[in-house]
């Protein structure tokens, strides 16, 4: 008596699981306005990327397993910092966008801070980065973070040689401090070479949806490649701490990026599965004398699709 049932979940079910695998595709199409001789291009210079199903079915088991991590964070109260740093169009982007699609946003959030206000110019150099630190049961990932002072506003001039050398001086006991306190802090760099930026940076060009993330400040770190590759070289030498290492993310490919520094992330904190009770779907109450009110046509969004 119940088979009709059965079989009608089992078809909303089918038809979920292709809108989460849409869902993933959507999210993973690739410089959709790009010309004809640019894919070309790109291609010819990536022979070996990861086969789109291997991918997608790795990121979506990679993904299950943050959920778990998710739910052990809430659970025990841990507090988990995560670092995204690297060269522009090294992929960071991507990498925060995959870890966080199926979390929870008010466990796993995002800060991407802007350029320092006049008033934060003159604060001791962390503080506009401490209230954004996580709290028990949260999951904080810096899109880019003070790091900033030993990459762009070092190589741009923004800092003075004191300002920086200050910088260096500080920041391994700051992370101490911030281990001392119970936060897992994670630190990872991604890693692309000159030829790759390049080519994105061609691609951002001719791609009308993603040339707002071509800043005046990316085109000069294409002119200044080797300062910033010596700024980083003392960056690890002088902030590569046991306590808070660096971890350094190959992203010529963005797929297998993507899926190392998840594998990478979730086997460096000791999270385990939380068992939960068995959801159990309550009857709807149904009121024989409640008769649903008609609404005005103008409520309605226009069918347009």
């Amino acid at each position: 008596m119940d088979q009709p049932e059965e079989h009608d979940n089992l078809e909303w079910l089918e038809a979920e699981l292709q809108d989460t695998f849409d869902e993933d595709i959507e999210v993973d199409f690739n410089e959709p306005m790009l010309s004809m001789e640019i894919r070309k291009i790109y291609r010819e210079q990536h022979p070996d990327m990861l086969d789109r199903r291997v991918y997608f079915r790795n990121l979506l088991r990679l993904q299950g397993e943050l959920i778990k991590l998710q739910d052990w964070v809430q659970h025990t109260g841990a507090k988990v910092l995560i670092i995204m740093e690297g060269r522009d169009s090294a992929g960071k982007g991507g990498v925060i966008k995959r870890i966080t699609q199926r979390l929870n946003p008010r466990v796993a959030r995002v800060v991407a801070l802007p350029a320092p206000s006049r008033r934060e110019q003159s604060q001791w150099y962390f503080q506009r980065y401490v209230p954004h630190l996580p709290a028990g049961g949260e999951i904080v990932l810096f899109d880019r973070s003070w790091y900033n002072r030993a990459g762009v506003e070092r190589v741009m001039g923004f800092a003075t040689p004191d300002q920086v050398e200050q910088f260096f001086e500080d920041v391994p006991e700051f992370e101490r401090m911030l281990v001392r306190s119970g936060i897992i802090l994670m630190k990872y760099w991604f890693s692309i070479t000159d030829e790759e930026q390049q080519l994105r940076f061609l691609m951002r060009v001719h791609d009308p949806m993603k040339q707002w993330k071509l800043s005046p400040m990316d085109l000069q770190s294409r002119v200044r490649w080797e300062q910033y590759t010596k700024a980083k070289e003392e960056m690890f030498a002088r902030t590569n701490i046991p306590e808070a290492p660096w971890y350094i993310v190959e992203g010529n490919d963005k797929k297998r990026e993507r899926l190392n520094c998840i594998e990478h992330l979730l086997s460096r904190i000791p999270y385990h599965e939380i068992p939960h009770e068995k959801v159990e779907l309550p009857e709807r109450v149904f009121n024989p004398d409640y008769e649903r009110r008609v609404l005005p046509p103008e409520l309605y969004v226009p069918k347009v699709y």
